[in-house]
């Protein structure tokens, strides 16, 4: 192999990595357990081009700004013949169909209805299953604990919060924050899609079992799912834990930065 492949490898490992330890750090994790594999100290080879790149006065290019080389794993999900419908709605227009929904027993205990917010020429679209507590009091959603991670999840793939779209399959609080039921969910489903109709976003990121199989249409559960890029009327869609999950069970954490990974590096390779 030539020498200058060993670098450029050595280079892409130390970049994944950097950016590994940062999504960490956003995320309120101050370090990992080493594999046993991973305490043997450096080889040469690798110490050297880790003091090159340290010393160096050219900063790594972030791998949101170049094309990965394994763009052939964005072909992975089948394309489907139909697309989404084109759509001169405006936001407005949809919420105003809503109105002041009583279409399903929701309604009776919620404090506000909890609409899509965001950017709407945005790229990326994230859909949770319906608001809690703090949503149902603010009317915007996750901007509770699950929310403020979902924040950070978005700033670690190098966006902020105010460029992508976030909503909700349901958006009326069901009691005590349970998945709504699929009668609930049918109710409010057909506005989402209005409004994934107007935006047109590349890629949507499902959070969850119950945002998934209402997009999807689909029986599996998340786990045998995420991380694949799933297809919606011809948008990427990649299914993912919910933020209020990976605040239960941290150890998701890794396997949802491997999700927006994939998510980052195929918008970067649709640039315009």
């Amino acid at each position: 192999m030539p020498p200058e492949t060993d670098e450029s490898d050595f280079l892409s490992l130390l970049r994944d990595t950097t950016e590994f330890v940062k999504y960490f750090k956003e995320l309120g994790i101050d370090g990992t357990e080493p594999a046993a594999e991973t305490t043997s100290p450096l080889p040469p080879v690798v110490a050297q081009l880790t003091a090159r790149v340290s010393e160096s006065p050219q900063p790594i290019p972030s791998a949101f700004s170049q094309k990965p080389s394994n763009a052939a794993l964005f072909e992975d999900a089948p394309v489907a013949a139909d697309t989404l419908p084109n759509s001169t709605e405006t936001f407005e227009e949809i919420w105003a169909d809503i109105g002041n929904c009583t279409r399903c027993p929701l309604y009776e205990r919620r404090t506000h209805i909890v609409h899509t917010d965001g950017n709407r020429k945005a790229r990326l679209m994230f859909v949770g299953e319906a608001p809690g507590a703090d949503e149902d009091a603010q009317a915007k959603p996750f901007v509770g604990r699950a929310g403020q991670l979902l924040t950070k999840i978005i700033e670690a793939i190098g966006l902020k919060r105010e460029e992508v779209l976030i909503g909700n399959v349901n958006r009326c609080r069901p009691p005590g924050n349970r998945p709504p039921t699929p009668e609930e969910a049918a109710m409010c489903k057909p506005f989402l899609l209005r409004e994934i109709a107007a935006v047109q976003p590349e890629v949507i990121v499902v959070l969850g079992n119950t945002a998934m199989r209402n997009l999807l249409d689909i029986k599996q559960g998340i786990t045998k799912v995420r991380g694949e890029f799933q297809n919606y009327h011809g948008v990427k869609v990649m299914p993912t834990f919910h933020p209020a999950y990976l605040l239960r069970d941290p150890s998701k954490k890794k396997e949802t930065w491997e999700d927006l990974k994939k998510v980052r590096d195929y918008l970067d390779t649709t640039r315009k």
